[in-house]
């Protein structure tokens, strides 16, 4: 009996062990496999979490806007390429404070004020250097729920631009106010003048008017000048683009200032070869009447005004208007393109003129997709230069 007992127990036993190996076995196996699952479960969560990181990455750095976040501490965690540009940093700005990337007090004083304020919106700030910026920073803070500040983005916004075209715009309407006020007051005076009893003196009357006719002829090209530049800058003035054989055309346009020049005992030459441009005839017509007309005013009296040209490279011309006057200062070449810009404000005054003529240069030549400057040294003349493209079959 106790034989068979024993057999019984053992077997028992054998089987309890095998059964309990292989639970082991497959609790180790369970082990394993929830590892090995834990495991790709956290390689695809970081590789979801870098995903993410490199999109925000690339989201902050594809903005116009400089951007900061900054952690509680009010030091750097992410700088995009925006503000990196803006203020021309250089070095990694990661753990740094605000303080140390840009040496600005007025942005560091504004990222504490969020803490009191929560955000600050529209804060306008002028930059130094070698150039006047202006920034728009708006920063705001992050709160958790019980109200404490875990970080803060601040946004930085370039109006230099729109500061530059805004007083572009102020002095415009400046100019164009003094231009226009001055010949009124003096149509006015006069008309008053000759309504008290001027009128009844024949020689005053005549003087009168030629001075009444003179200034209403310069309001008139005033404001001819001024549609003519609305109308190139804002691209409505089309291009009639055609062959012009341009020695013919300079031939023009001298012939209609000879009576001017003889005034001024100017002599005028016309050094153009027989070249063929694409341009728009009549626009070409108002660039070398505005160059010669200026050299002619300008020049120096009983001297010279040469025209002249040549290909450049097959593919474009270059013209220049050149006189051997005072000259122009280094500083003012140039401003001479600007709208109402005078080098000698005296005499601009005394010899005329609306101050338009060469930002209608500027403009025509840069419509026809040419290039315009000017070169010169007191003393010694003036030379304005600007290219034209090649009638098309004489790149060939």
């Amino acid at each position: 009996m106790w034989p068979l007992l024993t057999f019984v127990a053992l077997a028992l036993l054998i089987a309890l062990a095998i059964m309990h190996l292989r639970l082991r076995g497959e609790f180790r196996q369970s082990l394993y496999d929830a590892a090995k699952e834990i495991g790709e479960l956290k390689v695809r969560h970081q590789a979801q979490a870098l995903q993410i990181r490199t999109q925000q990455e690339t989201l902050f750095n594809s903005m116009i806007e400089g951007l900061l976040l900054l952690d509680e501490d009010e030091r750097i965690q992410l700088a995009n390429r925006a503000f990196i540009e803006l203020f021309g940093i250089a070095a990694d700005v990661r753990g740094k404070t605000v303080l140390e990337v840009v040496r600005q007090h007025e942005i560091t004083a504004l990222v504490e004020e969020v803490a009191a304020q929560k955000q600050v919106l529209g804060y306008e700030l002028k930059l130094g250097g070698l150039s006047e910026r202006w920034l728009q920073i708006n920063a705001a803070g992050v709160f958790d729920t019980d109200g404490r500040k875990q970080g803060t983005i601040v946004v930085f916004h370039d109006l230099t631009r729109l500061k530059q075209l805004e007083r572009t715009r102020e002095e415009f309407v400046a100019n164009v106010s003094h231009e226009l006020r001055t010949p009124l007051s003096l149509i006015k005076g006069y008309t008053e003048t000759l309504l008290d009893g001027a009128k009844d003196n024949p020689e005053v009357v005549t003087k009168f008017l030629q001075t009444i006719q003179r200034n209403s002829e310069r309001l008139q090209f005033l404001i001819e000048d001024l549609l003519t530049i609305s109308e190139l800058e804002s691209g409505r003035l089309k291009m009639n683009l055609q062959s012009v054989r341009l020695h013919s055309l300079v031939d023009r346009v001298i012939e209609d200032f000879k009576t001017q020049a003889q005034s001024r005992r100017v002599e005028l030459t016309n050094d153009v070869p027989e070249l063929t441009a694409r341009a728009d005839s009549e626009r070409l017509q108002q660039v070398l009447s505005n160059l010669i007309g200026n050299a002619i005013k300008y020049g120096r009296e009983g001297g010279r005004v040469d025209v002249s040209g040549h290909l450049l490279d097959g593919d474009a011309i270059e013209l220049c208007v050149k006189d051997d006057g005072p000259g122009i200062p280094t500083e003012a070449l140039e401003r001479v393109f600007e709208r109402f810009y005078r080098v000698d404000k005296a005499r601009a005054r005394e010899q005329g003129g609306t101050g338009l003529g060469l930002s209608i240069v500027k403009h025509i030549v840069q419509s026809h997709g040419g290039k315009v400057w000017a070169r010169s040294q007191v003393g010694s003349g003036a030379e304005f230069y600007f290219t034209l493209p090649v009638k098309p079959e004489m790149s060939n």
